[in-house]
């Protein structure tokens, strides 16, 4: 069931949190001068693509009923830049910060990066290599695993939105807040 709304659900006993996003440090990297591949090319009915997302053969460390497997995203970049990319997305603790990987996908478990779990395949040029990025999507496996009663997360892709500036999230930015991480 994906409804629109979770009122109907909602009961006074039910917790909720918000987990930041990598989209969070895109909008760097693209006024760094970086390309995004899944903005880039578009899908056969001309929508832009969604970030590619997959299962890792990594274990988040467990928490009581919890346990399940890492998600992340997927970013191709050219092998130069990937110091770069790293450096940039650091300054986002709060929002998934640095790669987890880059380079060879098998080592964490990926077998195939042309099959994502979710989101779309991009394009890896031969000078390029993946780099991964921890994922929100990473709670929903766990809770697949964890055979949970009930629960309500958002649908890959699309996010929660609020009033902050992606660059309040930056640890460089003077408005920058412990309160974000």
């Amino acid at each position: 069931d994906e409804p629109a709304s979770l009122e109907k659900y909602w009961q006074e006993d039910l917790v909720s949190f918000l987990l930041g996003c990598s989209f969070s440090f895109e909008h760097d990297l693209l006024e760094q001068g970086f390309k995004l591949r899944h903005l880039e090319e578009k899908n056969e009915d001309g929508s832009t693509k969604c970030v590619s997302m997959y299962k890792t053969g990594i274990p988040c460390r467990p928490s009581g009923i919890f346990s399940g497997p890492l998600v992340v995203s997927m970013r191709p970049f050219k092998r130069e830049d990937v110091e770069k990319v790293v450096q940039i997305t650091s300054h986002y603790p709060g929002v998934h910060g640095s790669p987890v990987h880059w380079g060879d996908p098998n080592k964490i478990g990926i077998q195939d990066v042309n099959k994502p779990d979710w989101g779309d395949a991009v394009t890896i040029h031969e000078d390029e290599v993946p780099v991964f990025w921890a994922c929100g999507v990473t709670p929903q496996a766990v809770i697949a695993e964890s055979k949970v009663e009930f629960v309500a997360t958002h649908s890959p892709g699309h996010m929660f939105i609020c009033d902050k500036l992606d660059t309040e999230f930056n640890v460089t930015n003077p408005a920058w807040s412990h309160r974000y991480i």
